[in-house]
């Protein structure tokens, strides 16, 4: 096995800063760090591969209700708001069992690459 790990990787979900404002809030979760930002939309009746990656942790910010998201074997429906941690090395999957797409917002940290992917089960035959 390759060792993807190039950048630091916190093992535990970092703590968002809170910043007020006169208008109301905001929160920071990843004030000046390093790390890769994507929004991932799934489509309804789809999910991603059952997978984990030696070279980072992801922060899944649950932009839309329906989303069902597993982490190891637990398998929770979440709904908007819900922020999951998942550790390097951990098995996930993110799903779309609802009528219309599912958004969710990952803030990885480490090393982001396609490579460091390991696949359990993926309906696409990857």
């Amino acid at each position: 096995m390759t060792d993807y790990v190039t950048k630091p990787i916190p093992t535990e979900k970092p703590e968002p800063g809170y910043v007020e404002r006169p208008w109301g809030s905001f929160k920071q979760y990843a004030h000046n760090k390093e790390c890769t930002v994507s929004m991932m939309t799934v489509l309804p009746g789809q999910r991603l591969s059952l997978q984990s990656h030696s070279g980072r942790g992801e922060l899944w910010i649950v932009i839309d209700d329906g989303a069902v998201v597993q982490v190891g074997e637990e398998e929770r429906v979440c709904r908007a708001g819900d922020e999951i941690w998942i550790r390097a090395n951990e098995k996930h999957r993110l799903s779309c069992t609802a009528e219309k797409s599912v958004r969710v917002l990952e803030v990885a940290f480490g090393n982001w690459q396609q490579e460091d992917i390991t696949r359990y089960a993926d309906d696409y035959r990857r």
